[in-house]
């Protein structure tokens, strides 16, 4: 990849525990991604407008409270922006029941604790390329 993937980190909700968030972040700065971190008891609004003044490829959400059942709210925030090309990822404590409606919603991908930083790196690798070819199909038609 030519340019690096740039990656939105954040905490929507009430949830303050920030650690596993920090370290994902920090992960990634390390693996040569462009991050943008927030501070946790962020509002949707404040997430989507971050996005689109960033530019980002991906959205990592962390959760470790059940504010994973907010996120089907910042996806439906995220297509309302015309921001359904960035990849969400959601990690933390997700419980199996709630994954599948969170993808539904349009996660990509759900990351539970333990998950290895390289995995998570690498998925947002792919994902980026699969964002940047729908955001400019013409460029794959010219490499």
């Amino acid at each position: 990849m030519k340019t690096r993937p740039k990656v939105l980190i954040t905490k929507i909700g009430l949830d303050g525990h920030d650690r596993g968030s920090r370290i994902v972040a920090a992960h990634l700065r390390d693996a040569g991604m462009e991050v943008v971190y927030t501070p946790p008891w962020q509002e949707i609004g404040n997430v989507v407008k971050l996005a689109v003044e960033e530019d980002v490829d991906v959205i990592g959400v962390s959760s470790l409270a059940t504010d994973h059942l907010i996120v089907p709210k910042l996806m439906a925030a995220l297509r309302e922006a015309d921001l359904s090309d960035v990849a969400v990822i959601v990690g933390g404590i997700v419980p199996d029941e709630d994954e599948q409606a969170l993808l539904d919603a349009g996660v990509a991908r759900v990351f539970h604790p333990g998950s290895p930083l390289e995995d998570i790196a690498a998925y947002i690798v792919e994902a980026t390329a699969r964002v940047r070819a729908a955001r400019f199909p013409a460029l794959d038609a010219i490499r």
